[in-house]
């Protein structure tokens, strides 16, 4: 399932949508607190749930458990609900906000169904929310094409046999120790990131060179065919260092790192300070 994070009155709810079955899935717990501003949803919940038997039921008999981050950071499983099984927690709920809602979720579900049938509207949808958020339109076409040499990334380690989600961040620590020499919690804590898309926070010059060593990676996975983990993370190693000797020589021929301890908000503050 794909992880994303959606805001309703921006209240954030946590989301996952199941590619097979082309269905969202909201973490219940984040739709108790949207609807009723309750400081502890959890314990809501669980009172709902023992005042109401029918919906008790109908919850352990209809809701999944879903991996979803946690605010920190980590993935936990917990209850999720499709927009129908959404539909009926709400009917069981007394809040003014049931119906915006309502049409909240609609309009939830009907952008994703048109990013399924045409993915030019998720580039589109991509493009139009950080032009929204202050980015370059340098930047912005560098983004959206680390997302695509990201994806080929991906794809080919899958063909590897690399499915787990921690074999896919070990391989990606293996290339950004190569070409950075930091892994990517590492870059992230230099970035003062947190929960923060690390990509998102990177200069034009550290995508360009982050590309380079995926795609490097990439590419040369599809000479040597890796068939394990350990080959493949020798390989992502390769892949990363063609990166790292182009981050050297551009470094001396600059005289100053291309690595970069500013986010984005850090340097937005600055431009602003310039323009004042």
């Amino acid at each position: 399932m794909k992880k994303e994070i959606q805001s309703f009155e921006e209240q954030t709810i946590r989301t996952a949508w199941d590619e097979e079955t082309e269905e969202w899935y909201f973490c219940v717990v984040d739709v108790i607190s949207a609807l009723t501003g309750s400081k502890n949803p959890t314990d809501y919940l669980k009172k709902l749930r023992k005042r109401d038997e029918q919906l008790h039921l109908y919850l352990g008999t209809n809701c999944p458990q879903v991996e979803m981050m946690t605010k920190t950071g980590k993935l936990r499983k917990t209850l999720a609900a499709s927009v129908k099984q959404v539909l009926r927690i709400v009917q069981s709920i007394p809040s003014p906000k049931a119906e915006p809602f309502k049409i909240w979720l609609a309009k939830v579900g009907e952008e994703r169904i048109e990013e399924t049938i045409d993915p030019e509207k998720s580039i589109e949808r991509a493009l139009e929310i950080y032009s929204k958020k202050g980015y370059s339109d340098e930047w912005i076409q560098q983004r959206m094409l680390s997302i695509r040499v990201r994806h080929e990334l991906t794809d080919e380690w899958k063909t590897r046999g690399i499915e787990k989600r921690t074999e896919f961040a070990l391989l990606t620590d293996e290339i950004s120790k190569a070409w950075s020499g930091m892994t990517t919690r590492q870059y992230k804590s230099l970035k003062g990131l947190q929960k923060e898309n690390l990509r998102d926070n990177m200069t034009t010059t550290e995508l360009v060179l982050n590309m380079l060593a995926e795609t490097s990676t990439k590419d040369i996975s599809r000479v040597v065919e890796p068939n394990s983990f350990e080959e493949n993370k020798k390989v992502a190693k390769r892949g990363g260092e063609v990166a790292g000797v182009a981050r050297a020589s551009l470094e001396e021929e600059i005289g100053a790192s291309v690595i970069s301890s500013q986010n984005f908000i850090q340097k937005k503050q600055e431009a602003v300070k310039e323009l004042n």
